[in-house]
């Protein structure tokens, strides 16, 4: 598989990705929110794909804005996979410990967006970074990437264990959905289209 680059620009961000799916792992992340940088080094970390993420936003105001875009781009980076290699895997899943926590997540890679998230945070802030805004980033990758993703915490108490365990399972499940299949002669659906 070939790189993905997506670059997006609007008012309130900018944002450049670069992804290569069949990679080692290998990140580089700078959003301007460090909270948000060790929750997203999760996805290629556990995920084995290499990225390259960039974003500067309006975070004087507010996280929202970066957060949000930035699972828009992923979300335009997984469609543009998907769209470009037919014979992928198409559904992932993985259910991660993470010390009290326990938390699965379920992908497939339809061409439709869907998002269950049902995830229950002991608190609202982890230090500057909303709780809220995981689910916002989950939303913007979703609907992007026209995907269908299941988010299902089992249990757990601690904040940061609840959200760190989310994206780690998130990678390792998209490893899963975006892994070739060497046996497919085309695409995984009985439309013979994603």
């Amino acid at each position: 598989m070939e790189p993905i680059k997506i670059e997006r620009k609007t008012l309130e961000t900018e944002i450049f990705l670069k992804i290569n799916p069949q990679g080692e792992g290998i990140f580089k992340i700078e959003t301007g929110i460090p909270f948000f940088d060790h929750l997203l080094s999760q996805i290629p970390r556990h995920g084995y794909f290499d990225m390259d993420l960039f974003a500067e936003g309006d975070i004087k105001v507010d996280f929202h804005h970066t957060v949000e875009d930035v699972g828009i781009v992923f979300g335009m980076a997984l469609k543009k996979i998907r769209d470009t290699h037919k014979k992928i895997k198409r559904y992932g899943s993985a259910t991660i410990p993470m010390d009290e926590t326990l938390m699965s997540v379920v992908i497939d890679l339809s061409g439709r967006s869907y998002l269950v998230y049902n995830v229950n945070a002991p608190v609202e802030r982890i230090k500057d970074f909303d709780f809220e805004l995981v689910e916002t980033f989950f939303q913007g990758v979703v609907s992007h990437g026209m995907i269908n993703l299941h988010i299902n915490q089992h249990y757990g108490r601690n904040g940061h264990h609840i959200a760190e365990s989310m994206f780690k399972a998130f990678g390792r499940a998209l490893d899963e959905a975006l892994t070739i299949e060497p046996r497919a002669s085309e695409p995984p659906s009985t439309k013979g289209i994603l």
